[in-house]
């Protein structure tokens, strides 16, 4: 049997690394290397660019639209991780679980766009109530995101574990302060919103793992459901998934850690409230679902082998 060869440009950055320690090992597959001192080689990118039958992007913005530019085999699918092309037409969004049509949509596509690793929490939340009619499309959501340090990428994470680091960086880092941070176009677009949440993202002092939150005033939900008709019907949504999961509606207890599922490639759903307010928590890895474990989701969709090969 043929392996699928595999190149990733940019695997000297924290989603590269991660993705290569998710496929580096596996049998399947055929991992091209380029030499270490070629990687900024134009010329020799572009014959591994075209090499290959599944690329990751680990790069800049810009530099992965150069990369793309790059790629002229036909044949070559591309897993772009940066935000360059997470609202483009003719890229697909690579949330599989996102709608019933959206794996097949993914699996046919030479284009995919890796959901940003905040998205992914306000995504997984928030479209599957549009899509069912319990939010509408011109809800005023509002969403809080936290965040370990490694999302924030090489610089970021030699800040923080530096020995003499300021002593700012021991709390909660509130960013993003603009209201104009580079996930919205993709949770408003991929969501059906109307207009793009308020959203407030916090970095804070452990490595990995997200809990990334939305809030609802159920009297303002067309017929007022409670925080149980809530769960239900994302309970429904995601009853059929490998790597997206809701847990039972009230045991959850009384506090949730965002490092609750780092090390893994899951999403887990929480939804807390009652009748008049309800609370829905997607805890995950930023590094796995919300970035490398995704994109090795995504690759192995497209490679037409189990989605959760390599990942679980």
């Amino acid at each position: 049997m043929t392996k699928a060869k595999v190149y990733i440009d940019g695997q000297a950055g924290t989603t590269g690394l991660q993705i290569f320690d998710r496929i580096g090992a596996r049998d399947d597959l055929e991992l091209l290397r380029i030499d270490e001192d070629k990687r900024h080689d134009t010329e020799e990118r572009r014959k591994f660019l075209n090499a290959a039958d599944v690329v990751f992007l680990c790069l800049p913005d810009e530099g992965a639209r150069e990369a793309v530019a790059l790629v002229e085999n036909p044949d070559v699918c591309i897993i772009d991780a940066s935000t360059a092309h997470r609202t483009a037409d003719g890229w697909t969004y690579g949330f599989p679980e996102l709608n019933t049509g959206q794996r097949a949509a993914i699996a046919a596509s030479k284009r995919i766009a890796n959901p940003g690793c905040h998205a992914t929490g306000f995504i997984s939340a928030v479209a599957p109530l549009v899509q069912a009619g319990v939010v509408p499309a011109d809800y005023p959501l509002t969403c809080y995101s936290l965040t370990g340090y490694s999302g924030g990428g090489k610089r970021m994470i030699a800040s923080y574990e530096d020995a003499e680091r300021p002593a700012c960086l021991d709390a909660p880092g509130i960013y993003g302060l603009t209201l104009q941070h580079k996930h919205l176009p993709e949770m408003a677009k991929v969501c059906g919103l109307a207009q793009a949440p308020v959203f407030m993202p916090v970095v804070d002092d452990y490595y990995k793992g997200m809990a990334t939150s939305i809030m609802l005033h159920n009297r303002l939900l067309p017929g007022c459901p409670a925080a149980e008709d809530v769960h239900a019907c994302l309970t429904a949504h995601y009853a059929a998934q490998k790597l997206v999961s809701v847990a039972p509606f009230g045991e959850q207890g009384s506090t949730l850690y965002a490092n609750e599922l780092a090390g893994t490639n899951e999403l887990r759903l929480v939804v807390c409230g009652n009748a008049e307010q309800t609370t829905v928590t997607a805890l995950f890895d930023n590094l796995g679902k919300g970035a490398s474990g995704a994109a090795v989701q995504n690759m192995n969709i497209v490679l037409g082998i189990d989605e959760t090969t390599g990942l679980v």
